[in-house]
């Protein structure tokens, strides 16, 4: 899909209807905005006003939060719906390219993930005037592994979970902090992170670095929710395969949605999941 944002061209596009984002001083794709341990950059909708929704996206490895705004299918979509669009930074890879999350449980991360999001998350609550509680957090790759890890360690940081095309790796957590409702999106044909996962080093000394069954974290989300085995209802509409766990003893929502493409945010995806966010 095309991500692409000129400076000049796309993004003038977007300011005519977020210049409240920039009267804080920071946003868009200009200036980041800055607080303790990273930044974030941010759009606003059309006539925005205090109470508004938000989509936090997380973007993928070797990405950027600049780059999350030139993906216009999800943010022109968010912004049509009244919802900004909030796309925060991670911590520079050890190569030097790119940026990337400190998500793995056995990895220690320079900075602490989950306390910065939810940081970012009040920052933006605060600053753009948007409803703290109507925030759902989404992301890409290794940016929906991270919002899963956010999901089961602080599955009250953040109203609602949205990962695609990224989950828990190995070791899978034996059981999550509480129930969340929680959409996973993933490719039939992704050979990136396979729906079954992948080894990606095992080398006998340092242990295994691998993806994890993602089927196996569906088992997960299911047992902190109470659902049955058994899905409650099953779908097929708009190019997505939708199972969902709505009779669980939690009373909170679980959905996976699956499509035949590959690795990638696809087609549809960011209208489908803004829809279940607010049906929920």
């Amino acid at each position: 899909m095309s991500l692409r944002f000129a400076a000049t061209g796309a993004f003038m596009l977007l300011a005519a209807g977020t210049a409240l984002a920039q009267d804080p001083g920071c946003g868009g794709a200009a200036a980041p905005c800055e607080i303790a341990g990273g930044s974030y950059r941010i759009v606003l909708p059309d006539g925005a006003a205090d109470g508004m929704a938000a989509l936090v996206f997380l973007h993928g490895w070797g990405a950027s939060g600049q780059g999350v705004l030139r993906m216009t299918g999800l943010v022109e979509t968010a912004l049509a719906r009244g919802y900004a669009v909030i796309a925060p930074d991670g911590v520079p890879r050890a190569s030097g390219n790119g940026l990337t999350w400190g998500f793995h449980p056995d990895r220690p991360s320079p900075r602490d993930e989950i306390a910065f999001l939810q940081a970012v998350a009040d920052d933006a609550a605060a600053r753009h005037g948007i409803d703290r509680d109507r925030m759902l957090l989404g992301g890409f790759s290794i940016g929906g592994s991270m919002a899963s890890y956010v999901a089961c360690a602080a599955p009250g940081a953040f109203a609602a979970y949205a990962p695609v095309a990224g989950a828990f790796w190995v070791p899978v957590p034996e059981a999550c902090a509480g129930p969340v409702d929680l959409l996973h999106t993933h490719g039939w044909t992704d050979t990136v992170v396979p729906l079954e996962g992948r080894v990606l080093r095992d080398d006998g000394e340092s242990g295994v670095f691998a993806q994890a069954d993602v089927w196996q974290a569906m088992q997960v989300w299911r047992a902190a929710n109470g659902c049955r085995p058994d899905a409650s209802g099953h779908t097929q509409a708009d190019g997505f395969w939708r199972k969902s766990w709505t009779g669980c003893d939690s009373g909170r929502r679980l959905d996976f949605a699956l499509h035949d493409g590959g690795h990638g945010v696809p087609p549809g995806w960011t209208a489908m999941t803004l829809d279940w966010f607010a049906a929920r």
